[in-house]
């Protein structure tokens, strides 16, 4: 039988389907004990709709697979960070026409500081690899992309924002 930890690291993420969940950095653990087997998942942001998606595919994949006794446990700490996604990950976003996130952001502990400007972010274009891109939005077809347009070749692109 396939380790349960193989079987788990091929799950695509719904929203981002060239990305197994291992890619994305959201599966966290798998462990098996006594035929069971227990897999800790984090989200991507606190109310991440995917979450049940993942849970389920996670789940029948499992049990696809041989393991009849399978539980996903949703971890909140530490927090998902863009920094945990794979080279891999990152290249098969690229390819697929969406910018990858470059460093997370770092903060100092104790209280984040309030800033009314929006961040800065430099971004190339995926399909020209220009650094002339503008933002369109703040938001793309979910809450963790935002949508650009490049102005040198000028296609517009999806990039995942850094968290």
């Amino acid at each position: 039988m396939v380790s349960a930890r193989a079987v788990a690291e091929t799950v695509r993420d719904p929203e981002l389907p060239m990305l197994t969940l291992a890619d994305l950095g959201v599966l966290r653990e798998v462990s098996e004990q006594d035929g069971a087997v227990t897999v800790s998942i984090t989200p991507t942001y606190t109310g991440c709709p995917a979450m049940d998606t993942m849970r389920d595919d996670l789940v029948h994949a499992l049990q696809g697979a041989g393991y009849s006794r399978v539980e996903v446990r949703t971890v909140l700490q530490p927090a998902w960070s863009t920094d945990w996604i794979s080279e891999r990950g990152r290249r098969a976003l690229a390819e697929a026409g969406i910018a990858p996130p470059g460093s997370a952001p770092r903060r100092p502990a104790g209280p984040i500081p309030l800033t009314l400007s929006p961040p800065v972010r430099r971004v190339s274009c995926p399909r020209c690899g220009s650094a002339d891109t503008e933002l369109v939005s703040e938001f793309g077809a979910t809450a963790c992309k935002s949508l650009l347009r490049c102005r040198s070749c000028d296609e517009p692109f999806e990039h995942v924002k850094e968290i």
